[in-house]
């Protein structure tokens, strides 16, 4: 091996992306691991449901409980990261992240389950923001950055939607909760390869400025509010007093949040970091791509497994086309960059996105066929504007600040994930019922079930449609990709 294989200590870059290959190749599976567990518990709901007799609130929560956390935590990792040390915190996230991957064997109840999915996420966080910012910092070749962090974005996509598939498969072999247990030596791997590949920060690089933890637990505090509502308002009336309080909770804690922001010397989310066009709009592009793969792939686990019938791994193999068209989709979100821009790439992706959401409006009780091919022009539209938001966001960060850029652009992502999950679980709650029954569903279940699909994927037809363009628009008509130079 040579010696660029490692990173040397004269050179704290790479020349190309084969010199990189150990460290590039351990954050990939650190990305991987923290991205598929996002997914890869959906696929068992059902199973999980009947084992630990959840409710589907409940069930909401085991995925929502770590987007929850994730997504509020990944601004505060990203900013002990720039002060501790980058490699330091992520190679303490994997530890944690594995550790806890092997406690689920404990687990029997759905409350436990869910609080370890919370520490999953709090670890998940220290790892995610942390990954794409060391990849700019192997490189110091801008095409060599972006064919790098296209990489991350396939491989964190991949992660994503794989997740019901590998879930699928495995739980035709095993227990649900090696699903979890499976992460501990992957993370494993990860954290050598880090140790291998990834040179440590050095002082100069760190800032020494405080830690932000009021703006870290207000913003968790507003986030978290904001999603219990949602299922309080069907547990307990949506003018009950629990239901209003956590509203005018999460409501008073966003406030208090921004006016933490603009007041702190050492803010954990510098507020001004808006008022630049591309910044503002590709984090709000993301949180609308993200609702919307998150709704999605929630909603049709549910709807191969009970409606269908289908066991886990016919249902995971029927999200194929979601993989399959992610991965040849490269071509075409590239050309459409390089031709029109990214502002007129990303409202091309915005208006694929909302139609194939009104597509399974009127799919969900048309087949399977109907649904594949919403599946297929729904990852054409996420894999152009979560790749395009991606690149425009951190091109617009100044160079010192590419792990706040990549946090934010983890955030969005996150926290479109949450409101995804929260709006199908709240609706079939509302409109179906609160306890999803095992085995085979009577004729007048399934028909309830299809009616709340159309409405919940014609609502989120609009909602996406309008969050991605809105945030599209105020994208320039930059023609950069991430194509090799």
């Amino acid at each position: 091996m040579t010696t660029t294989a490692i990173a040397p200590a004269a050179s704290r870059t790479y020349p190309s992306l084969r010199a990189a290959w150990i460290p590039l190749a351990a954050l990939c599976l650190a990305f991987f691991v923290e991205m598929v567990d996002n997914t890869l518990l959906s696929i068992a709901l059902p199973t999980i449901g009947r084992d630990l007799d959840s409710s589907t609130t409940a069930l909401q929560w085991v995925t929502g409980g770590y987007s929850l956390t994730f997504g509020g935590l990944l601004l505060t990792a990203g900013s002990m990261a720039d002060r501790l040390g980058r490699r330091r915190v992520l190679l303490a996230g994997l530890a944690v992240f594995g550790l806890l991957s092997l406690a689920v064997v404990a687990v029997t109840t759905a409350g436990q389950l869910i609080t370890l999915r919370a520490g999953l996420g709090i670890a998940a966080a220290a790892m995610a923001p942390i990954t794409n910012s060391l990849v700019f910092r192997l490189f110091d070749d801008k095409a060599l950055r972006m064919r790098a962090m296209t990489l991350m974005i396939v491989v964190g996509m991949s992660g994503f939607v794989l997740g019901p598939l590998l879930g699928g498969t495995a739980l035709a072999h095993f227990r649900w909760q090696w699903l979890l247990v499976v992460n501990a030596p992957i993370a494993l791997i990860a954290a050598i390869g880090v140790r291998l590949g990834v040179p440590a920060d050095r002082p100069q690089d760190l800032t020494h400025d405080k830690l932000d933890l009021p703006g870290a637990g207000l913003s968790v505090t507003a986030i978290g509010l904001a999603c219990y509502s949602l299922t309080s308002g069907v547990e307990h009336g949506w003018l009950s007093a629990t239901t209003l309080a956590s509203a005018l909770g999460a409501i008073v804690a966003g406030i208090a949040f921004v006016w933490h922001e603009r007041r702190s010397a050492s803010p954990m989310l510098d507020l001004r970091l808006f008022s630049n066009g591309p910044v503002r709009g590709a984090a709000i592009a993301q949180i609308g791509t993200a609702i919307a793969m998150a709704a999605v792939t929630f909603g049709l686990i549910l709807h191969f497994q009970y409606a269908y019938g289908w066991s886990p791994v016919r249902a995971g193999l029927a999200n194929l086309p979601l993989i399959v068209t992610m991965i040849v989709a490269t071509p075409l979100s590239e050309w459409l960059a390089g031709r029109f821009g990214h502002r007129i790439a990303c409202l091309v992706g915005a208006a694929c996105l909302a139609g194939s959401l009104a597509g399974l409006s009127w799919g969900v009780d048309h087949g399977y066929g109907a649904i594949a091919a919403c599946m297929v022009v729904m990852t054409v539209g996420l894999r152009t504007v979560m790749t395009i938001c991606a690149i425009a966001l951190v091109d617009a960060m100044p160079d010192n600040r590419t792990s706040i850029g990549t946090a934010l652009n983890d955030t969005a992502q996150e926290v479109g994930s949450s409101i995804g999950t929260a709006v199908v679980g709240t609706l079939i709650a509302a409109l179906v019922t609160t306890r999803l029954p095992a085995g085979t569903w009577s004729d007048a279940l399934v028909a309830s079930f299809f009616h709340c699909e159309r409405i919940t994927y014609a609502v989120l037809a609009v909602v996406v449609g309008l969050i991605t363009a809105g945030g599209a628009l105020t994208l320039t008509d930059s023609h950069a990709t991430e194509e090799p130079a």
